[in-house]
């Protein structure tokens, strides 16, 4: 089934509106997610459970709100998606943290099996050595 515009717009939404558990219900349990750069959250997760506790449960500990991200540009063929995204998140210190991303998707039967995403390096190393210090590095109860 070929991906539409409209399809994904909508799937991204809820990244944008803070319901990211909506968004990861499209997600393949056994996704290949790549995060490039050279940053503490750069790295290759083989599983949707691995990536969310590497990555989205790692910053929403030292974003207020969680990770927001609004999309700026969608581009789709076949069953391939390119999304362009801002992040609308806050730190915990107060400083707006404006990351850009593009997340490269493939979809199977409308569900997300394999992302290559890219960020700026820069400032998840920033935010991660300004905010993390203070914080428990566990998941609390």
């Amino acid at each position: 089934m070929p991906i539409t515009v409209e399809f994904v717009d909508n799937l991204f939404k809820n990244l944008s509106n803070g319901n990211g558990d909506a968004f990861f219900t499209s997600v393949a349990d056994d996704v290949n997610w790549t995060v490039m750069g050279t940053h503490p959250l750069a790295g290759v997760y083989n599983s949707k459970a691995d990536f969310l506790k590497s990555t989205f449960e790692r910053l929403s500990r030292i974003l207020k709100g969680g990770v927001i991200l609004k999309v700026t540009h969608i581009f789709v063929s076949d069953d391939i998606a390119v999304v362009e995204m801002t992040s609308t998140s806050t730190t915990l210190n107060g400083k707006p943290w404006p990351n850009t991303y593009c997340w490269i998707l493939r979809f199977v039967d409308g569900i997300v099996k394999e992302v290559r995403a890219y960020v700026d390096s820069y400032l998840v190393q920033q935010v991660i050595e300004e905010n993390e210090k203070g914080t428990t590095r566990s998941t609390q109860v």
